[in-house]
């Protein structure tokens, strides 16, 4: 099998999917007539992937070019996610879960963005 077809298939579907759940919840959920448990274990299966990834690459050098891959989606992951996290959270009376994870999700954005944009420091062997 092609891993590269697979890789190119699995980013296209995830990033469309991505896009639509990013700008239209509401008119996905309207349209899915999908119960409310499943979507949330369909989110935990992105978290476990995303955990994964991240706890095997703990040990790589990571940032300027190294596995920039992998720094620039969980920028964008927590990125994404501190900006919804922060509006909801400015919008309705701030619940302490909320709240949380909106500071949680700013803390992981700007460490991964300062990840993506700084050259690592290697350690001496």
């Amino acid at each position: 099998m092609n891993t590269k077809v697979v890789m190119a298939a699995s980013a296209v579907f995830m990033f469309v999917a991505g896009l639509a759940a990013t700008f239209a919840p509401e008119e996905i959920g309207a349209a899915m007539s999908v119960p409310v448990p499943l979507l949330i274990q369909l989110l935990g299966a992105l978290y476990l992937g995303f955990a994964m990834q991240n706890w095997m690459a703990k040990d790589s050098l990571i940032g300027g070019i190294y596995n920039r891959p992998l720094a620039i989606g969980n920028l964008v992951h927590f990125l994404v996610g501190a900006l919804a996290l922060v509006k909801v959270a400015l919008r309705f009376p701030p619940d302490r879960i909320v709240l949380t994870l909106a500071i949680a999700y700013v803390l992981l954005a700007i460490g991964f963005a300062m990840m993506m944009f700084k050259s690592p420091v290697q350690k001496a062997p």
